[in-house]
């Protein structure tokens, strides 16, 4: 099976670091356009020079930030005046603080993660479905959690947020399908990120414990005995941003060594 994303543009979001980088560069080698979306110009321009390019590519940014929603509206939507079309859409974004209980969390801070997360996906993909409808061709990929699944301890944000983004995508996967565009969701955990690193961390200095210890027990809980690596990640979004997975729509695929423990 040949997979490949020849002739087709990509907006990748959080794509200057971890899983959002990784997809923008597997794409890239599968011969797409990529639009880089994240909120630091620099980085930007940095993560550009790591891309692959032949004739047919043209990569480019936006620079914007998730926390504010209305501007990152306006930019990709003057982006977007001149008629480019977006085939390919990788919804990514850092999660949610984690460590407090669920009655320790303010209301202000569901508020903001939702505005970070679901409802920048939303406006993202209302801006790039009509130009995907035109050419009978889109992918919707969200990069979410396995929390999506299994609510974890100490993470009342992104036990919120992760079914909420899985049941809009569902919803959208049921409204877009007849138009040649689905709707998927991946669900890492455990990949080698600075996320991952700051929880470590966290872990090390509540409960004292060695780093090696800290890592041992963690990887024990994962069925492959190990931390998976971003670009593991992005070959999963890569195939089902591609031609040979048109008719997988509206699923929850764990990218996790086997970590969650239901079907």
């Amino acid at each position: 099976m040949h997979i490949t994303c020849e002739g087709k543009r990509a907006f990748v979001c959080g794509s200057t670091d971890g899983i959002g980088q990784a997809c923008a560069i597997v794409l890239a080698e599968l011969g797409a356009s990529i639009t880089l979306i994240a909120r630091n110009e620099q980085r930007l321009s940095a993560t550009l020079k790591k891309l692959k390019t032949n004739p047919q590519q043209n990569h480019d940014f936006i620079a914007a930030d998730f926390t504010e929603p209305d501007i990152l509206k306006e930019k990709v939507d003057a982006y977007l005046s001149d008629g480019k079309t977006t085939h390919i859409l990788v919804n990514n974004s850092g999660g949610p603080p984690e460590g407090k209980t669920a009655m320790m969390t303010d209301s202000s801070d569901f508020i903001n993660t939702f505005n970070q997360h679901l409802i920048c996906f939303h406006i993202l993909s209302q801006a790039v479905v009509p130009g995907m409808i035109k050419t009978g061709y889109g992918r919707i990929i969200n990069v979410t959690s396995s929390t999506a699944k299994q609510p974890e301890n100490l993470a009342v944000l992104t036990n919120t947020l992760r079914p909420a983004i899985g049941n809009w995508a569902k919803t959208l996967a049921n409204e877009l399908g007849k138009y040649g565009i689905t709707v998927n969701n991946v669900l890492p955990e455990y990949i080698v990120t600075k996320r991952l690193n700051s929880f470590l961390e966290e872990v090390i200095k509540t409960t004292g414990k060695s780093k090696e210890r800290v890592v041992e027990e963690h990887q024990k809980m994962i069925p492959t005995a190990r931390f998976g690596q971003p670009k593991e990640v992005a070959w999963a979004v890569a195939f089902l941003a591609s031609p040979s997975a048109a008719y997988i729509n509206g699923i929850n695929l764990p990218v996790d060594g086997g970590y969650l423990r239901s079907l």
